[in-house]
C-alpha cells in the first residue's frame, strides 16, 4: 500500500512556496509519493486570473520532474467543475483502492476546513497534513488526533498573488518561482498585462 500525498491547487502559478514543501513532504518520510493535484477549478477562490489548465499543469511538471517521488497530475480535469475535494478523494480512492491517500493542505485552509464540502467524511477516511502558514494558528481537536498531523515544513512567504502581481507590474519574480517557470512565464507571456 502506498502512501500518496495529495496537494492540490491552482498552482497559479506555481512557485517556490509549493516546491519546497511538496519536496519536504516527501523526505520527512510521512508519505511515499506527493501528487501535485493542479485544479481546474477552486470552489472558495475566484478565478479572473487563472492561466489555462494547460499552462498551469505544464508549469507544475517542471517543478515536480526535478524533485524525486513528486508527480504533477491532471486528474481533477476529468472529474465535474468545481473540484471538490471529497469528491477527487473518492474517486481517487475508487481507481485505486490499494492506496492510502493523505490531503496535504496550509494551516490557512484548515482554518476554513469547516466551510468544506464533507470536511468530517474526508477527516473519516483520510489522513491530512497540515503545513504551517504565518499568521494561521493550527488548532487540531483531541478527537481528530490519529488522522490530522502537522508537519515541520518550512514556512515560506511568497504566494501566487504576489507573483501574479509582480508580473503584471513587469518586475521581475525570480527566487519567486524556480527559473524554469519564470522562462515558462515569460516565453508564454503569462499574467503581464
Amino acid at each position: 500500500m502506498r502512501r500518496i500525498g495529495i496537494f492540490g491547487g491552482s498552482f497559479n502559478p506555481i512557485h517556490v512556496g509549493h516546491a519546497l514543501i511538496a519536496s519536504h513532504l516527501v523526505e520527512s518520510g510521512a508519505i511515499d509519493t506527493l501528487w501535485l493535484m493542479v485544479s481546474p477549478q477552486n470552489p472558495l477562490k475566484q478565478n479572473s486570473d487563472l492561466a489555462s489548465d494547460y499552462h498551469r499543469l505544464r508549469m507544475t511538471e517542471l517543478v515536480s520532474r526535478r524533485i524525486e517521488n513528486v508527480t504533477t497530475s491532471a486528474f481533477e480535469f476529468d472529474l465535474p467543475k468545481p473540484s471538490f475535494t471529497i469528491d477527487t478523494l473518492t474517486a481517487l480512492q475508487a481507481k485505486f483502492p490499494d492506496d492510502e491517500f493523505y490531503l496535504v493542505i496550509g494551516a490557512d485552509n484548515w482554518c476554513l476546513f469547516d466551510k468544506w464540502k464533507a470536511g468530517e467524511e474526508i477527516i473519516a477516511k483520510h489522513h491530512i497534513l497540515i503545513y504551517p502558514r504565518r499568521g494561521y494558528e493550527i488548532v487540531i481537536p483531541k478527537n481528530y488526533a490519529d488522522r490530522v498531523v502537522v508537519v515541520n515544513a518550512p514556512l515560506i512567504e511568497v504566494s501566487s498573488t504576489q507573483v501574479r502581481e509582480r508580473l503584471a507590474q513587469m518586475k521581475s519574480v525570480s527566487f519567486y518561482v524556480p527559473e524554469a517557470v519564470e522562462k515558462y512565464i515569460v516565453k508564454n507571456k503569462l499574467y503581464m498585462k
